[in-house]
């Protein structure tokens, strides 16, 4: 989910070097100390380097006194245990200010303060218009019409399904199939008009959650809370650009004409949407084609963002909070296969199993049928066998 307002193009880059994720290798780090008073020597595991503390050596005539007296063995204990003691690490400051997020096992480390803080001017427009349709969705038991819910449930269609999950994540963002050009920019346009940011935007940002998938740099990680990663991120477009060094990991996008031009004239596509919903049915085609429809992609998009790492089952030990979660797939037709899709971001299929429900899936595999799809990619048996697989998953 990218910003809802896009950026001015070619922002000014902040340059980072990639983050590597790392691993507690306890065997990495060995730790052996002879010591004065004995012929063995005593051997310390640890996860991490540890530098010998000045206040342990000994000194010889202490040693010496003490191996007189045959007092080895308390030697041995002191200095074992003042070494684990020096090893063990620190708490980090405010642990004891962690909480876990409701039903869930997922720990917010970090709870950002994105209200209390200087907003700039992308900031406050972004609120604006999610406020702003929010708003007008209360006028919707007022303007209730039959025809005016079939609108909103095509658009949601339309946007959500061909626009969003097929275009802008699977086609788009991880590349999964191969489309002609002309519908590659046919369902990419239906992905502008759901007003979740024009495709180079969207990208990016998602491209960059692949990349630092809940570390400090996620655009979007629970650990910074539940609403954090649910919406409250959109309001902060300068901690995205100083996580993520603006939109550099887009240069497939950026070199085509057409997205550099729905770049441009972003905004403008929703607009002439709601005029023309107007013209064609009045307040009750605008307030549920755009306030309803809208903010029910909105929040179904956002809660791959944070339910799926939140609630949910992790089959695959992908090393991040993804969870498959049955009822957002239900909701986001398919995407809610969140672990999956982690474990094999290249494939153009979620519901890797026959039972689960994968509406975007079936489309694909429509449009390969017609010979509109090519290079759909997939995960292979060995692949999968290649994949480590969670002892324990975690249900809802």
């Amino acid at each position: 989910m990218a910003l809802i307002i896009s950026p001015p193009p070619n922002p000014k880059l902040h340059q980072f070097s990639p983050l590597r994720r790392s691993t507690h290798r306890p065997e990495q780090a060995v730790l052996v100390l002879p010591l004065a008073v004995s012929n063995t020597s005593k051997v310390l595991n640890f996860g991490h380097h540890i530098s010998k503390p000045k206040n342990l050596l000994l000194n010889t005539k202490f040693a010496s006194h003490l191996r007189n007296n045959g007092k080895r063995s308390t030697v041995a204990g002191i200095v074992s245990a003042a070494l684990v003691e020096e090893a063990e690490p620190k708490p980090e400051p405010g642990a004891a200010n962690y909480r876990r997020i409701l039903l869930s096992d997922v720990v917010v480390k970090r709870q950002s303060k994105v209200f209390l803080r200087k907003w700039n001017s992308m900031d406050i427009g972004t609120a604006g218009v999610v406020l702003t349709l929010h708003c007008l969705c209360f006028f919707a038991p007022f303007q209730f019409s039959w025809g005016a819910v079939l609108v909103a449930v095509a658009l949601y269609v339309v946007t959500g399904l061909f626009g969003i999950t097929l275009s802008y994540h699977r086609n788009l963002s991880h590349r999964s199939f191969k489309l002609p050009k002309w519908l590659e920019y046919l369902f990419a346009y239906c992905g502008a008009l759901a007003l979740q940011g024009s495709p180079i935007d969207w990208v990016s940002t998602h491209r960059y959650h692949h990349q630092f998938c809940d570390s400090e740099r996620d655009p979007h990680s629970p650990t910074e809370g539940f609403w954090y990663s649910h919406m409250s991120w959109l309001f902060d477009t300068n901690s995205v650009m100083e996580r993520c060094g603006g939109a550099s990991n887009v240069a497939d996008l950026q070199k085509q004409p057409f997205y550099r031009f729905l770049q441009r004239t972003y905004a403008f596509h929703p607009i002439a949407l709601g005029v023309l919903l107007y013209a064609l049915g009045g307040i009750p085609f605008l307030v549920w084609g755009m306030g309803v429809r809208i903010v029910w992609v909105y929040h179904i998009t956002w809660l791959v963002n944070s339910a799926c790492h939140v609630w949910g089952k992790q089959p695959w030990n992908t090393g991040d909070l993804s969870r498959n979660n049955w009822w957002v797939a239900l909701l986001a037709f398919g995407e809610g296969w969140h672990n999956n899709h982690h474990a094999f971001e290249f494939s153009a299929r979620h519901g890797l199993e026959w039972w689960q429900f994968d509406m975007t899936w079936y489309v694909i595999r429509f449009l390969q049928a017609v010979g509109l799809t090519t290079d759909v990619k997939l995960p292979t048996e060995v692949q999968k066998q290649r994949m480590p697989l969670n002892n324990g998953s975690m249900a809802i």
